[in-house]
């Protein structure tokens, strides 16, 4: 435990199968600590193996916060999470002066570093109307109305989230600024350290690890959970990379040889949005994920 008049929050980012979680449960066991989980899909109590949680094993020896949280079919967003992350670390001050928050979602982990600024008054006709065109002509008509109208949020977005993009869109025609500009103001003042540890591998090695990852997903059994989630696909917590492909796969579109493949193809696309996504905050300190001595002394203050 670190002695600190001020308690500290680790944050570890990064692209997704780059190792955050082993390196989170190392650090949260050395400090004798607890994590908060900033995943926007670990926190659904249906989805398993298509969102790498961390193992039963990990999760009973260290205590996580907001993963099996949550139902698919309950509406969790970053403003939610603000308030539970808040709400979490609070706790675990209570008996630590330091805590880790791990995750690939920029948006919660911005949220809980910076707060969310008011984003304005969406006018129902706007709102209306993009529902309506979505639905007529599909995500690739969306992706393209955001490119065009707001390219600084298409740069580092979350361009596979049809939810995401309506209310990107949205938010420009509302009020003509993008949704980054609502994103990125003044930071809310928060009572503890923040310390931000960004992990980051030579892009062909994270790129082979999503590949093997995506590959034992399907070997543990991906088809089977997604299958039994096929009545739901229509949620937003279901749209989500790993389990539409195989929704289509289950729809006749892709053949299951196929299906893999996009998914990691898919996957590959994520992980580099994250990295461009973190790369624009300076205030995160990158390093290897085997790299535990540098953590140890980014911890000495």
């Amino acid at each position: 435990m670190i002695s600190n008049a001020t308690p500290i929050c680790v944050v570890i980012v990064g692209p997704t199968a780059v190792g955050k979680t082993i390196v989170a449960i190392n650090l949260a066991r050395i400090l004798g600590t607890q994590i908060i989980s900033a995943d926007s899909r670990q926190c659904y109590k249906e989805l398993s193996i298509g969102v790498a949680k961390p193992t039963v094993q990990q999760l009973n020896e260290i205590k996580h916060f907001f993963i099996n949280s949550h139902s698919i079919r309950q509406d969790v967003n970053a403003a939610l999470f603000e308030q539970f992350a808040l709400e979490s670390v609070k706790e675990i001050f209570e008996n630590n002066d330091c805590a880790v928050v791990v995750g690939g979602t920029g948006l919660y982990i911005d949220a809980f570093c910076n707060g969310l600024d008011e984003i304005p008054v969406i006018l129902p006709e706007i709102r209306k109307n993009i529902i309506t065109s979505y639905n007529e002509n599909g995500i690739t008509w969306l992706q393209e109305e955001v490119r065009i109208t707001d390219p600084e949020y298409f740069k580092i977005g979350e361009i596979l989230n049809p939810q995401r993009l309506m209310r990107a869109l949205e938010v420009k025609r509302s009020s003509g600024r993008s949704i980054i500009f609502y994103q990125s103001r003044k930071k809310k003042k928060r009572d503890f350290d923040i310390i931000k540890i960004g992990l980051e591998l030579p892009r062909e090695i994270l790129y082979e690890q999503i590949n093997r990852r995506v590959d034992a997903m399907m070997e543990n059994g991906l088809a089977q959970e997604a299958k039994n989630l096929l009545s739901f696909k229509q949620l937003n917590a279901l749209n989500t990379v790993g389990y539409k492909e195989l929704f289509s796969f289950f729809d006749g579109d892709l053949s299951l040889a196929g299906a893999t493949a996009l998914i990691k193809k898919n996957t590959r696309h994520y992980a580099k949005r994250q990295v461009t996504w973190f790369k624009n905050d300076r205030s995160i300190q990158w390093i290897h994920p085997d790299d535990q001595t540098t953590i140890a002394g980014l911890l000495k203050r």
